[in-house]
């Protein structure tokens, strides 16, 4: 992705925490002429692989995995973002922008068909977002109805190659320019704002070069 310095964060754990945070991506492959995109809900294995492995599932149905098997795949992780306005500066040589957090993660996929490794996986995927329910469901496949519905899914592994983070967040802007983003988005009550709001007041320090 397009990625100036100022915004680029390339702390590993940082962008591991971000990851584990939110986890529900979108997965995109090449398949001819035109791209193909699946959302999916994804767990990072931090100890696998030089750089981590994104754990997942899909539908069989979704034709996606079919070609993307030992293809390398682009899944895009997405955080808090808001629209950012001009008049917010207070200064009239300024223009629009979208302030935003996301990470890219490339990899090659490749499909799990070892049974075992397959129900390992399922598991921890939903060991994983059961964990803060107050009667979290259990995986289990021995019934008939539990093998039925494991041979309708693909589960598969991603092998971190590299990743991209970006934070935008007005870097680019000076301080007192961002102090006034800040009390802006103060005043609205919604989840991505708070978010933003968070990340800017989180010490980041301006940079002189840059656009947006």
């Amino acid at each position: 992705m397009y990625l100036p310095r100022h915004y680029a964060v390339t702390d590993r754990q940082q962008l591991h925490d971000f990851i584990k945070a939110n986890g529900f991506g979108i997965m995109f492959s090449g398949n001819g002429p035109e791209p193909v995109a699946s959302h999916l809900p994804f767990i990072l294995d931090e100890d696998a692989g030089e750089q981590g492995t994104l754990l997942a599932h899909m539908a069989g149905a979704n034709r996606q995995w079919r070609h993307a098997d030992g293809q390398t795949v682009l899944t895009v992780f997405q955080g808090s973002h808001t629209y950012v306005s001009p008049t917010w500066y207070q200064d009239p040589e300024t223009v629009p922008t979208w302030n935003y957090v996301a990470v890219h993660v490339y990899g090659t996929l490749k499909v799990v068909k070892d049974e075992q490794q397959f129900q390992q996986i399922i598991s921890r995927l939903t060991d994983y977002y059961e964990a803060s329910l107050p009667q979290p469901w259990k995986a289990e496949f021995t019934s008939a109805y539990a093998q039925q519905m494991m041979k309708r899914i693909v589960v598969f592994e991603i092998e971190i190659e590299k990743m991209q983070g970006k934070w935008k967040l007005n870097q680019n802007h000076p301080e007192e320019r961002r102090q006034r983003v800040v009390d802006v988005l103060k005043t609205y009550t919604d989840d991505n704002s708070k978010g933003i709001v968070t990340l800017m007041e989180s010490g980041l320090e301006p940079e002189a070069d840059g656009d947006g």
